[in-house]
């Protein structure tokens, strides 16, 4: 089964809190502060593996979460970070963010990486907030939580050569001859409606990847049939083998049926009309008159098509010197990467805290991940730590838009269960 849509859960490991310690020995009564800091938490990477030709494993996996770093500890012991998790995907991948659908990495080399999901970072521990005036803080900053999202993977074959031409010209029974591959093979239109991938196995020439596109039809490029999901299978290709029924045997003409295929390349991508083709007459076996091979070469070299070649899938005619003759195109055709523009890649937001200010008559009222992180940072019942929590405030910007929202000298101001007067 080829798969090659997928949606999942990534989730980065939270970042361990910093621990509130003070050293405490026999003749050290009064050691000082020795909190250490919390470990970062674990990263979700991805990672292109060449021996992966589907996305069907994650139609039953489809959650990843890192592991969260381990909170600090006395002594200034640095809690152990979260381990990053490595999640495997085909060559070919491309991972986009599902709620803007917005690209975030085209994976297209092998072992090529990219983190998804950043592990939150760790809190510091006591030992940090030490000043010369401040010389016990019985505070100390929690970690950072993880990046959460959904993604969408998709899969856009990383083929070498693509086998393209109308339904039932033979190239699966091409691609079953050359390569291991066992596509399913019949005589009637569209048996094959996933792409099938193999790896060229003729003795004494080289390896590449040859992938049977579904048969194209009139209408692709508009995606009548199912046209733009077979189209976006050529793109990452670099060489194209325009498979041709020669024999007319279903009474069709092998050159229209070319010029049709043709058209609807430069209707869906003009960049997928571009790409070199060689040409294969397939069933020659079933061609009696081989006259109608040489008046479709001539057609073809005059439209600039240099190497046309007669095939049979059923007798293995002619089929090693077209693969050598891809191969040698291949030494001299790099592998493209896909080109984003600015407007379709993912940026990812800077990770921040926020907050936001309700006004109820002589109360306000601030909410938000801001709130959790400063209370969890605090101890409300220290004079130092208070004061930590008042600068904390005043450096975020909270004073200043409190001001701003017209407080004054004896209204209260809330976070959570905890409340405070305000005063000038």
């Amino acid at each position: 089964m080829f798969i090659d849509r997928a949606k999942i859960f990534v989730k980065s490991g939270n970042g361990g809190n910093g621990s509130i310690s003070f050293r405490r020995e026999k003749y050290i009564p009064l050691g000082g502060p020795d909190g250490g800091d919390g470990g970062n938490g674990g990263d979700v990477v991805f990672v292109a593996d060449l021996n992966m030709t589907t996305l069907l494993d994650f139609t039953y996996h489809t959650k990843f979460v890192a592991e969260n770093g381990v909170n600090g500890s006395g002594s200034k012991c640095y809690g152990k970070g979260g381990e990053d998790i490595s999640v495997k995907v085909p060559m070919g991948t491309i991972i986009r963010d599902f709620e803007s659908n917005k690209i975030m990495a085209d994976l297209s080399h092998p072992e090529d990486k990219f983190r998804v999901a950043r592990g939150g970072k760790g809190g510091k521990g006591n030992v940090k907030f030490t000043t010369p005036t401040r010389h016990a803080p019985d505070f100390a900053e929690p970690g950072m939580p993880g990046e959460e999202r959904f993604i969408k993977l998709e899969l856009k074959l990383i083929a070498d050569v693509g086998l393209i031409g109308f339904p039932n010209v033979g190239k699966s029974s091409i691609l079953a001859k050359v390569t291991n591959a066992s596509p399913k093979i019949a005589n009637y239109h569209f048996t094959t409606i996933k792409p099938n991938l193999g790896v060229l196995n003729i003795k004494g020439m080289d390896s590449f990847v040859l992938a049977d596109i579904p048969g194209l039809i009139e209408g692709a490029a508009e995606g009548i049939g199912l046209g733009h999901d077979f189209l976006k299978h050529i793109e990452r290709t670099r060489i194209l083998i325009h498979v041709v029924d020669i024999s007319g045997i279903e009474g069709r003409d092998p050159l229209e049926d070319f010029d049709k295929i043709n058209e609807e390349l430069k209707g869906y991508n003009v960049k997928l009309w571009d790409k070199p083709q060689i040409i294969a007459a397939n069933k020659m076996d079933l061609l009696y008159d081989d006259e109608v091979f040489i008046n479709f070469k001539k057609e073809l070299e005059l439209k600039g098509y240099k190497y046309v070649y007669k095939v049979s899938a059923a007798t293995g005619e002619g089929l090693t010197e077209v693969m050598k003759k891809a191969l040698e195109m291949l030494t001299k055709i790099p592998i493209m990467d896909l080109n984003i523009e600015d407007e379709e890649r993912f940026i990812p937001e800077e990770k921040s805290f926020t907050y936001n200010i309700i006004k109820k008559d002589n109360l306000f009222i601030i909410e938000g991940s801001f709130v959790d992180r400063l209370l969890d940072s605090v101890n409300i019942n220290d004079a130092h730590s208070l004061k930590y929590f008042h600068k904390v405030l005043k450096n975020k910007g909270v004073m200043d838009e409190l001001l701003t929202l017209g407080i004054k000298d004896g209204d209260l101001v809330r976070l959570k269960d905890f409340e405070f007067e305000y005063l000038v």
